[in-house]
């Protein structure tokens, strides 16, 4: 029970986070927001109405929402809800200020960058707790099962059509070419920024080896089966170039979110072994994740 109060309090501050970066740093910068945000953002530049984001926003995460409830899980569609509940409050509730001003000339790279960094801390720590911002995050929980893509990826292609789209705006209100490149470049920052501090801070499909040198193998593969029941291991004899002794390798394939675990229950199971890990590309769409939601 408490742990569930505990999370649920997490939930709630990454949606605070996330509507922090929004308000104070994101929207005053001018850049253009990936997925139907980017839309949202882009016509409440155009329009000069701060409320007329935050409708928009509230009305295309109804409809993500759904679509996570059909496609992802009920847990992730309630915690996801939760955070976009927490955004709209907080950016209705907060109040002006300014941080930095946003003006080329001034400070707005400090604004692209440090709410790149503040929403995808939020966007890292709604999914740890098996939740989501919403919008693309939705899609990329979505594809990520899928493809055993990192979730911060999608944003990427996500942004491609909100960014036109925004851009498009931008030009049409102020006929200034140069205007609409200075927005793509800050946005790009952004996007970046963003989706590294996502992909960084949530691992769970980032996919890695682990490799232990031991003469206990039956206890360490029982330790690597006893510590996540669907993972499996394989067992390799070897013989030590200097020493000349055998040895077992034992080797198995988990994920970045299980590796401290995996590593505690190794040195529990043989102190003395030897173990090391290294990130995978290219692993069959075979290899289960345990999923979000």
């Amino acid at each position: 029970m408490r742990r569930g109060l505990v999370d649920y309090a997490l939930i709630v501050f990454a949606g605070m986070l996330y509507a922090v970066a929004l308000k104070y740093f994101v929207l005053p910068s001018k850049v253009i927001l990936t997925g139907t945000e980017g839309i949202a953002s882009a016509l409440s530049y155009y329009y000069d109405s701060y409320w007329l984001f935050i409708a928009l926003y509230l009305t295309f995460q109804s409809v993500l929402l759904i679509f996570a409830l059909a496609r992802v899980g009920k847990v992730f569609a309630m915690r996801s809800m939760i955070v976009v509940a927490t955004v709209v409050v907080f950016l209705a509730l907060l109040p002006n200020l300014k941080f930095a001003q946003p003006e080329p000339q001034n400070e707005r790279i400090i604004l692209v960058i440090f709410g790149g960094l503040l929403a995808g801390a939020g966007k890292a720590l709604a999914f740890k707790y098996r939740g989501s911002t919403g919008d693309e995050d939705i899609l990329g929980a979505y594809f990520a099962m899928k493809y055993l893509k990192p979730v911060g990826s999608i944003a990427v292609f996500s942004a491609i059509g909100s960014t036109a789209f925004g851009l498009l705006m931008d030009y049409i209100k102020t006929g200034d070419f140069e205007s609409v490149v200075n927005t793509l470049m800050y946005t790009c920052i952004y996007i970046f920024a963003s989706a590294e501090t996502l992909n960084n801070l949530y691992r769970k499909f980032k996919i890695t080896m682990v490799a232990i040198i031991t003469r206990k193998h039956e206890m360490v593969g029982g330790a690597i089966a006893s510590t996540f029941d669907h993972r499996t291991y394989t067992v390799h004899k070897k013989i030590g170039g200097h020493s000349g002794e055998s040895f077992w390798m034992v080797r198995t394939i988990i994920t970045q979110e299980e590796l401290p675990r995996m590593l505690e229950a190794i040195e529990y199971a043989d102190p003395d072994c030897f173990y090391y890990h290294h990130d995978i590309e290219g692993v069959s769409r075979r290899y289960y994740i345990t999923p979000i939601g």
